[in-house]
């Protein structure tokens, strides 16, 4: 790692991208005081939580017995108290005389999540936290870490999933052992792709396009029936391009912002030159 400086604010969940060997585990061991810095600093505020990749659970204790003995060890005032509690905020209740062993990675990943924020922390470090789950585990898992938002923590997320990054991040940190890029996922999109607009045509929409060029319009590309719009102002000049086309006889069927998919904005940010440290 080298160069990289973010802040994380309460409330935000901040995500981490990068590809493997990019520092995005070796980032949150640093922060959560595994190791320390080679240069620089780290500063928290609070206790910090830390969901590894692996869960880490011990397969011959129960669900309680696991959260119990972690309880204990980071000084929880009621052990038996907060582990009641935490196995029913997290649905595992059901689940809590089950040994290590017996539980689906899901199940194991929810105890692990569960674990992780039993000493009340508000800086919650996540490493892949839904690596290898089915999609009912993951949605589980997503909802979970929205939940921690609402409770005002500081919450980083290391993953690789990018459909993931989109419906949960507030910002993303794009890493190459330096920072490549740090934005919002819309900055990121801006940054990237500009502010494009999308309209779809009920037919072919080539010979629409000359209509589209004015004031503000700065690339305009054709496929098959859609016209994709690089503007400098999209509330704005939509209505101004809907006129346009309209008044050419187009026939419109949609009219929305462009998002390009946040893999393609981040395989491109990788190609991009690092950003300067701060």
């Amino acid at each position: 790692m080298d160069n990289v400086s973010f802040e994380v604010g309460t409330g935000e969940i901040f995500a981490l991208l990068g590809p493997n060997g990019a520092g995005k585990t070796t980032t949150l061991r640093m922060l959560a005081g595994l190791i320390a810095p080679s240069n620089g600093t780290v500063q928290r505020d609070g206790r910090v939580g830390f969901l590894t990749e692996a869960p880490g659970l011990w397969d011959r204790l129960t669900v309680r017995r696991n959260l119990l003995v972690h309880a204990k060890l980071q000084g929880v005032s009621d052990p038996d108290a907060t582990v009641r509690d935490a196995l029913a905020r997290f649905g595992l209740t059901s689940r809590a005389d089950m040994l290590g062993a017996q539980l689906s990675k899901g199940l194991k990943q929810r105890v692990a999540l569960a674990r992780t924020l039993l000493h009340q922390p508000s800086v919650v470090l996540l490493d892949e936290p839904t690596s290898g789950l089915d999609p009912e585990s993951a949605r589980d898992v997503r909802e979970l870490i929205r939940e921690l938002r609402t409770g005002g923590r500081a919450i980083l997320v290391s993953t690789h999933n990018l459909d993931e990054v989109d419906r949960l991040a507030d910002r993303v940190a794009v890493l190459r052992t330096q920072l490549v890029a740090l934005d919002t996922p819309a900055g990121l999109r801006s940054r990237v792709f500009g502010h494009r607009l999308r309209i779809v045509l009920a037919g072919p929409a080539q010979a629409f396009a000359p209509q589209v060029y004015g004031p503000g319009i700065m690339d305009v590309h054709v496929d098959g029936s859609t016209i994709s719009v690089d503007v400098d102002n999209v509330s704005e000049r939509a209505p101004e391009i809907v006129s346009a086309l309209v008044a050419a006889g187009a026939r419109i069927q949609i009219v929305a912002p462009d998002h390009p998919p946040l893999e393609e904005v981040y395989l491109r940010l990788l190609n991009e030159p690092a950003e300067a440290p701060s």
